[in-house]
C-alpha cells in the first residue's frame, strides 16, 4: 500500500513512520517541518518528503496513493488557548480539505488522528466508550470533533474515513515532546530530582505508548472496510487509565532519588476522564496496547540521561509552545506559523 504520512516529523510521526514501512509498506511523508530539528539522539531517517505546510496542500499531493495517515495539527492545549483561530484553520479547515482532495484523488481509506480529549469533562468515574457524549473543554480537542463530523460527511462506498482516538501519548520519540504528562514528569524527576504536580493529582487521564498507537494505525489500515468504516476507535488500554498522582508516583518509581509534591497551586482540573477501548480490541484482533506506563517511565528516564538531556532542550525546544514561539520571535516563521 501506498501511504501519505502527514506530521511525519513530529513526535508521534517519527515512531509511526518506520513502523508502517517495516509493515511492507510504501510510506511518503508531509510535514512543514515545524519540528523537524526537535531531535534528542540519533538523528532519525525520514521517508521521501513532501515540505508542504498542510493548509498549502495540492491536489497533485494525493495523486497515486491507496491511503492517508492523518496526524499533521497544532498538538497541545495551551497552544491552541494562545491562538484557536490558527487551531481551528489548520486542525479543523485544513484538515477536512485534505480529506476532501483525498477522496478525489482516489484514496481509498482515511485515519484520523483524534484524542480523548474529547470527551472532556465527563463528570463521572464511567469508562467512556466511542458512544459517550462528546464534551471537549479546548480548542484543540473542539477542533477534533469538527473534523470527525466533517469526515463521516464525506464518507462513501470509495471513501473510508476512520477516526483513531488515541490516549494521551507517552514514551520516548527520536523527536521529543516534553509537553505531555508522563515525558513532561519524567524530565522533572531527571533534572531536579522532584515530581512536581501542579493541579490536586485527582484528575484521570488515559495514556498510551507513542508505539502503541503506531501499531493500532499499522492495523487499522489493512482491517476490513466494514468493521472500520466511519467509526471511531478509542487507542489505549484500561490498565493505563490513572490519575495524575498515580502517574507521578510510577515516576518515583522510575527514577532513583526523585521526590513527589503535588502543590495543587493550578486548582482542579476540569479534563478528567477514564476510557474502555474494548472496541478497537474487538475490531481488529490481535491489536492490544501493551505497554505499560511504568515501562515507560524508564524508558524516558534511560533515553534522558543516555542522550544528555538538558534543561534548556526540556524547557525550549521539545515543548511545542516554547518552540513555536521562539521560532516566531526569530522570523523563523511569520504570525500564521508559516517558514
Amino acid at each position: 500500500m501506498r501511504l501519505l504520512l502527514t506530521g511525519h516529523q513530529g513526535y508521534l510521526g517519527t515512531v509511526m513512520a518506520p513502523v508502517l514501512a517495516q509493515a511492507g509498506h510504501e510510506v511518503v511523508g508531509l510535514d512543514s517541518g515545524l519540528f523537524a530539528d526537535c531531535v534528542l539522539g540519533p538523528p532519525p531517517a525520514d521517508p521521501e518528503t513532501y515540505a508542504v505546510d498542510l493548509r498549502d496542500v495540492r491536489p497533485d499531493h494525493l495523486a497515486g496513493f491507496d491511503a492517508v495517515v492523518h496526524l499533521a495539527a497544532l498538538s497541545n492545549d495551551p497552544l491552541g488557548s494562545l491562538a484557536p483561530e490558527l487551531t481551528y484553520d489548520i486542525n479543523h479547515h485544513a484538515s477536512t480539505r485534505l480529506a476532501r482532495l483525498a477522496r478525489d484523488a482516489g484514496v481509498r481509506r482515511f485515519l484520523y488522528a483524534s484524542t480523548c480529549s474529547v470527551y472532556g469533562a465527563s463528570g463521572g468515574d464511567d469508562l467512556l466508550g466511542e458512544e459517550a457524549p462528546l464534551r471537549p473543554v479546548t480548542p484543540y480537542a473542539e477542533s477534533k470533533v469538527r473534523v470527525e463530523d466533517d469526515l463521516a460527511a464525506l464518507a462513501d462506498d470509495d471513501f473510508t474515513p476512520v477516526f483513531m482516538r488515541n490516549a494521551t501519548a507517552f514514551g520516548f520519540s527520536p523527536r521529543l515532546r516534553a509537553d505531555i504528562v508522563l515525558n513532561n514528569l519524567v524530565g522533572h524527576a531527571c533534572l531536579s530530582g522532584e515530581v512536581r504536580v501542579l493541579s490536586d493529582g485527582t484528575p484521570w487521564r488515559p495514556l498510551v505508548h507513542a508505539r502503541d498507537i503506531a501499531e493500532a494505525f499499522s492495523t487499522a489500515l489493512t482491517a476490513p472496510r466494514e468493521a472500520v468504516h466511519a467509526k471511531a476507535f478509542n487507542v489505549g488500554t484500561e490498565r493505563n487509565n490513572l490519575t495524575v498522582a498515580e502517574i507521578a508516583a510510577e515516576v518515583v518509581e522510575a527514577v532513583p532519588g526523585a521526590t513527589l509534591v503535588i502543590t495543587g497551586e493550578a486548582g482542579a482540573d476540569p479534563r478528567s476522564y477514564r476510557v474502555d477501548f474494548s472496541r478497537i480490541r474487538a475490531a481488529l484482533p490481535g491489536y492490544e496496547a501493551r505497554w505499560a506506563v511504568k515501562d515507560g517511565a524508564v524508558e524516558l528516564a534511560d533515553a534522558y540521561r543516555e542522550y544528555g538531556l538538558t534543561r534548556e532542550d526540556f524547557e525550549r525546544r521539545f515543548t511545542r509552545l516554547a518552540r513555536l514561539s521562539d521560532r516566531r520571535e526569530t522570523g523563523a516563521v511569520d504570525s500564521s506559523l508559516r517558514p
